[in-house]
C-alpha cells in the first residue's frame, strides 16, 4: 500500500510561487507515473500535469498549465514536486497528488486510472 502526502499548501498572494511537495515513505515511489490534480470549490477535479516514473517524461493537458506550472520529481527522495509560478485567486483549490504503477516511460492521467491518492493540500491565493 502506497501512502501519499501532499505538504506546501496555504494562503499566499496574487502573483506568489508556490511549490507543492508529494511524498510516500511506505514504499518507493519510482514504479509509479505521478500526477497532479486540483479541484476548486464546487467544480471537478481537474489534470495539471504527470511525469513518468524515471523524470524523462512530462505531461500538460494544456498550454496554460504548462506555461506556469512545472512538475518534477526525485525518486532518490521519494518525492514529486509541482512548481506553481505567477499564482492568481482563480488557482484556489485542494491540490492532489497521485500514483499509478506504469511502464517506464509512461504517464498515468486518469484520474480513475490512478492507484493510490493524496488528501491533498489546500492552496489559497488572494488577491
Amino acid at each position: 500500500q502506497v501512502q501519499l502526502v501532499e505538504s506546501g499548501g496555504g494562503l499566499v498572494q496574487a502573483g506568489s510561487s508556490l511549490t507543492l511537495s508529494c511524498v510516500t515513505s511506505e514504499r518507493t515511489l519510482e514504479p509509479y507515473s505521478v500526477s497532479w490534480y486540483r479541484q476548486a470549490p464546487g467544480e471537478e477535479r481537474n489534470l495539471i500535469g504527470g511525469i513518468s516514473r524515471d523524470g524523462t517524461k512530462v505531461y500538460y493537458p494544456n498550454n496554460s498549465m504548462k506555461g506556469r506550472f512545472a512538475v518534477s520529481r526525485d525518486n532518490a527522495k521519494d518525492t514529486a514536486f509541482l512548481q506553481m509560478n505567477s499564482l492568481t485567486p482563480e488557482d484556489t483549490a485542494v491540490y492532489y497528488c497521485a500514483a499509478a504503477e506504469a511502464e517506464q516511460l509512461g504517464i498515468v492521467v486518469l484520474p480513475s486510472s490512478q492507484d493510490y491518492w493524496g488528501k491533498g493540500t489546500l492552496v489559497t491565493v488572494s488577491s
